[in-house]
């Protein structure tokens, strides 16, 4: 039998040099507009999108901390990897803790062979305040498909399948896996972030594409309690990976300077005492947050152990923390850089401003804005925070009444 450990050991090295290749090359695909979809299909190959799959059934069965840690490396070589990813690890985590075990087990084997999930959850005009989905489960033939409209479909144009959620004629909720490239699948390429522009964030739409067998996952149980936490954890380790490309590339450009500025103390912009500061400012935020994420992550690590409501909702508070933390030091991060490298990094040749759009556009995700006020509302009074389960949960409850 196989060491477990070293099969773990091969395919982390594997990830690594496809994360070589893509590092080498991000600053260029950002500004062509060129997706990465070869290499999103060779992570696959490689192993990677069966990180969290358990051994039993054909995955490397990492602990969280692992898995964030790997993301997070994702995410330096180029940051559009783990939020095209993102809902393929969320599905995966659903799958872990699927209501009916066979189709967990069904789903898992499918990714441990190199499936890839994408995501479409998110709606836009039309949406109703309390989160109505509008995209509907029906049935043609006697076969449920799904029809509806989704933007934000990150992932989606480089799946295998997708997780849509769906609303059934009865008001449930729920998520579907439908097939990524049937031919009432229609993948528009409209997301016109300022950031994060290779993640095929756009809009999505679904024209009587069947349901897969198996394909009925999630409906609102306890069993998804873990989410909120685990899709910001994903931002957050993108993040942390942005912080080391900036210390990295920073880098780059003082020692490739060859002059420096009229009021420097130093002819040598790699000797030059300001200049070292800025990435000495650089690595401390870097060691910030990867302090911040590898808290949270054993933080949920150990929750999904636990299993109770109140450590889910103590680790969510933790984790919205870590968020406004890390989100104020890599957009820091991302605005300090060019104070190293003078007019010339601001040069598009350079590819700097990437990460401070990139940085930028993921912490709008989630809005940090209102983290604050609800870790306080949390401290002071005793007062949980809202999880997107008991907002679906309601909202049916409110329609079967």
């Amino acid at each position: 039998m196989s060491d477990p450990s070293h099969a773990l050991e091969e395919a982390v090295a594997e990830f690594r040099r496809i994360f070589q290749r893509l590092e080498a090359e991000a600053g260029v695909r950002d500004q062509s507009r060129k997706h990465p979809h070869e290499f999103v299909r060779e992570l696959a190959d490689a192993g990677f999108g069966r990180l969290r799959v358990p051994i039993a059934q054909g995955g490397f069965g990492v602990d969280l901390p692992t898995l964030f840690r790997l993301l997070a490396e994702a995410g330096k070589a180029d940051s559009n990897i783990p939020q095209i990813l993102r809902g393929h690890f969320t599905a995966v985590e659903i799958l872990r803790h699927a209501d009916d075990p066979d189709i967990g087990d069904h789903w898992l084997r499918r990714i441990a062979e190199g499936a890839v999930f994408g995501n479409a959850q998110s709606e836009t005009a039309g949406t109703s305040p309390d989160f109505g989905i509008s995209t509907r489960v029906h049935e043609v033939d006697g076969r449920k498909v799904v029809s509806g409209t989704k933007f934000y479909s990150t992932g989606s144009l480089f799946a295998d399948y997708i997780r849509v959620a769906v609303a059934d004629d009865d008001g449930n909720r729920w998520f579907a896996v439908v097939p990524a490239r049937h031919p009432g699948v229609t993948h528009a390429e409209d997301w016109d972030g300022i950031g994060q522009r290779l993640t095929g964030s756009g809009t999505t739409v679904f024209d009587r594409v069947p349901v897969e067998e198996n394909g009925e996952l999630g409906r609102f149980k306890e069993n998804l309690r873990s989410l909120p936490a685990f899709v910001q954890l994903v931002h957050l380790a993108n993040l942390a990976g942005i912080a080391h490309s900036l210390v990295d590339e920073t880098v780059a450009v003082v020692r490739s300077r060859t002059r420096t500025s009229l009021h420097a103390l130093s002819e040598q912009a790699a000797e030059d005492p300001e200049v070292l500061g800025v990435v000495g400012r650089l690595h401390t935020r870097a060691l910030t947050v990867d302090s911040l994420l590898r808290t949270v992550a054993e933080g949920l690590e150990t929750v999904d152990r636990d299993g109770s409501q109140q450590a889910y909702t103590a680790n969510y508070i933790d984790v919205s923390a870590a968020q406004i933390a890390i989100v104020e030091a890599v957009l820091d991060a991302a605005t300090i850089a060019f104070n190293a490298g003078g007019s010339s990094a601001v040069r598009e040749s350079a590819h700097l401003d990437r990460h401070w759009r990139n940085a930028r556009t993921l912490a709008s995700h989630n809005p940090v804005i209102y983290k604050p006020r609800v870790i306080g509302a949390f401290v002071v009074n005793g007062v949980a925070p809202q999880s997107s389960y008991d907002r679906g949960r309601r909202s049916q409850e409110g329609r079967q009444q």
